[in-house]
């Protein structure tokens, strides 16, 4: 049955229904008002206590940085009254109090698993200055497992280190800058969660007592129902009331369908009052029949939406809008059109539940994975290897097996705890035998110790080297093979590497030092040539050739003269020949002429380089240039043998030999510029 029938049969005599309503309406109104008050206290002592906690946790946490992982906040637990998630009504009850549903489902989860705990921190930072405190639980919490779940990964293998060299139990410690920083990011989250529910609860009751305020004036309205200017009067304030009810804000959701049943019924107690007037009433019920059959057919859209998620959720929408803003309709349509409503609703709810039956099955799979990664790890430190490089391959395996791991994602919530444990143990005696192998590897690292000093003895001896290019591949070279060499007596390590970088970077300041120079010199040269740029510019040609390119020759050496500029600054060359092609054309210089003239002001940036690699580039360019004129040439010889019997003067064969002839001077070109490129070698 719908919603609307719930009160629709209570008119057979309606002075004493309304009276015996108003008495029991009463009575509720007080239970009502003492069970608000008694949740309310019990959910404001439950989160006194819980921020006691927090401040608890985070004053054991300064004053034991360096303790086990107990000093983790305590769990969120405040409000985890879940509702059943494919129960519309729990939905929306949820909903009446909780101004954040929609964000909240809105907000994209990341596979938190797979994230550094650097990377969830910065997630964690994200969601809290970003989104509403109450929005982010779900998020938070699996944030936090996910952190917590490396940390004490990270800090298993570190007691394992530590008892392996010979420690004592008693005196482990495992300091994390980045769990104390995570930690007070979950303080500031509980502190700001508090704070919130406190608030809510407050504005939860006062808007619970203006909508009970606003149900006691639509009870009074039907004492007002007389003639006709009282009708349309009454019909004013009628509206007015349920104006007023849509933005009367949200409630405490244990009171959402009590208050609104209540609300609903008095709004068809006054529609069956306004029977002596039935125009009103009559044209109200047709308004609001039109706008239910338009959220049907809105229903009906969403029930073929691919997003299940995103349908259900609007789909709460259409049904508070459905009870919260439109109001009955005729006796006649009332079952028709709520079965209709109803249909499309159970076809988004099936929908649903297929959706989470596919994320069990997600979770399963998951859980294999998971299982399969723990036996590659198991089978691993079964077959501890032998000697040092097979401990590097096996250590790369397990990292890799362990990334893996943590990227695969959620299992069922009863096989979290067992498969951690499993992955745990499987890693712990790994190391174990890593551990146990090492202790025998002295020997080994002093030869490294005596190769890396030597690789320090290297950087030392060329970090004042002048001969810039030979040194930084040097530099680079010792760089890597440092990195290959592998470990060395931990009392070593330290000071050698300060010795190695210390040269290394003595080096590197040198050469950043001078590229500064050098780009400030570009820099210098770049306005000098934005000068000479205008200069050209504003060439007023005397008529006389000789004069003239006489004249442009001399501001073209005195551009090549001028140097490099910045890399980011070379289309100043374009631009420079740009102009010098507009002035050639003044002049009526040949294609030829012009181009080589252009082309030696390239030659020299070339030869301003002093690279290689930048004159090889260019030699190829312009070979393949040349080569590509030749075979474009060849084919058009070719095409030549199609008009064997053909007049010379056909307009196709002359076009043929037109283009001939201009491939043949464009290859002129390409040759002269290559012997000009070639003086440079």
């Amino acid at each position: 049955m719908s919603e609307e029938k719930k009160a629709s049969n209570t008119d057979k005599n309606v002075e004493e229904t309304a009276s015996k309503d108003s008495i029991k309406e009463s009575q509720e109104a007080k239970t009502s008002a003492s069970e608000t008050q008694e949740a309310s206290t019990t959910q404001e002592e439950e989160l006194v206590t819980e921020s006691i906690d927090v401040i608890k946790d985070a004053k054991t946490n300064d004053a034991n940085e360096e303790e086990h992982d107990e000093d983790f906040v305590a769990e969120d637990e405040e409000d985890d009254q879940d509702s059943d998630p494919d129960d519309l009504d729990a939905a929306l009850n949820e909903d009446s109090e909780d101004e954040s549903a929609s964000e909240r489902h809105d907000i994209p989860k990341k596979d938190y698993d797979s994230l550094s705990k650097e990377e969830l921190i910065k997630e964690f930072k994200y969601l809290l200055n970003n989104h509403k405190v109450q929005a982010i639980k779900e998020h938070v919490t699996e944030l936090r497992a996910a952190f917590i779940s490396q940390f004490e990964d990270e800090q298993e293998q570190a007691k394992e280190k530590f008892l392996e060299e010979g420690g004592n139990i008693i005196d482990f410690r495992y300091y994390s800058p980045l769990k104390k920083e995570f930690n007070s990011l979950y303080f500031d989250y509980r502190d700001k969660r508090n704070n919130y529910y406190k608030n809510l609860k407050k504005d939860l009751n006062a808007n619970l007592e203006t909508r009970n305020a606003l149900i006691e004036e639509l009870k009074e309205l039907k004492n007002e129902v007389g003639g006709e200017d009282s009708i349309n009067t009454t019909f004013e304030k009628f509206k007015d009331i349920q104006e007023r009810w849509r933005n009367a804000g949200n409630i405490p959701r244990d009171r959402y369908n009590l208050v609104w049943n209540n609300y609903h019924h008095h709004i068809e107690n006054f529609y069956d009052f306004l029977h002596l007037n039935r125009e009103f009433r009559d044209k109200d019920f047709k308004e609001n029949l039109d706008k239910k059959l338009k959220l049907i057919e809105q229903a009906e859209e969403l029930a073929q939406e691919p997003d299940v998620n995103r349908a259900f959720k609007e789909l709460q929408m259409l049904h508070k809008i459905w009870k919260e803003e439109v109001g009955p309709v005729s006796k006649e349509y009332r079952e028709e059109i709520w079965e209709k409503f109803s249909a499309a609703t159970r076809k988004i709810h099936d929908a649903r539940q297929e959706y989470f039956k596919n994320i069990d099955k997600v979770y399963e799979e998951n859980l294999d994975k998971k299982q399969e990664v723990i036996a590659k790890i198991e089978t691993i430190a079964a077959n501890p290897a032998s000697a040092h490089n097979g401990w590097q391959k096996q250590m790369k395996e397990v990292n890799a097996l362990r990334e893996e791991f943590f990227k695969i994602g959620k299992v069922p919530k009863k096989e979290n705890e067992p498969t951690w444990k499993a992955f745990k143990k499987a890693t712990r005696e790994f190391n174990h035998n890593k551990n146990s192998f090492y202790k025998n590897q002295k020997k080994q690292q002093y030869e490294n110790l005596q190769k890396k000093l030597e690789l320090v003895q290297i950087a030392e001896d060329n970090k004042d080297n002048e001969d810039i290019k030979v040194t930084i591949d040097l530099m680079k070279r010792i760089q890597a093979d440092w990195k290959k060499i592998g470990h060395v007596p931990r009392k070593d390590s330290d000071k050698i590497w300060k010795r190695f970088k210390k040269a290394c970077n003595h080096f590197f300041d040198r050469l950043h030092a001078e590229k500064k120079e050098v780009l400030e010199e570009e820099k210098g040269n770049l306005e000098e040539k934005n000068t000479l740029l205008e200069k050209v510019k504003n060439i007023e040609l005397s008529g006389n050739h000789e004069d003239d390119l006489k004249t442009i020759k001399s501001i073209i050496k005195e551009w090549k003269d001028t140097g490099r500029v910045p890399h980011s600054k070379k289309s100043i060359e374009q631009d420079f020949n740009k102009v010098l092609d507009g002035l050639f054309k003044k002049l009526d210089l040949s294609k030829k002429e012009s181009e080589l003239i252009k082309y030696e002001n390239r030659v020299a940036a070339i030869a301003d380089e002093d690279s290689n690699q930048a004159l090889n580039k260019e030699h190829y360019f312009i070979t393949k240039k040349i080569d590509e004129v030749k075979a474009e040439i060849n084919q058009l010889e070719n095409n030549l043998g199609f008009f064997q019997h053909v007049d010379d003067d056909n307009p196709l064969v002359k076009e043929v030999h037109k283009n001939i002839a201009a491939h043949k001077k464009t290859l002129e070109i390409w040759k002269a510029k290559l012997s000009k490129l070639k003086s440079l070698y």
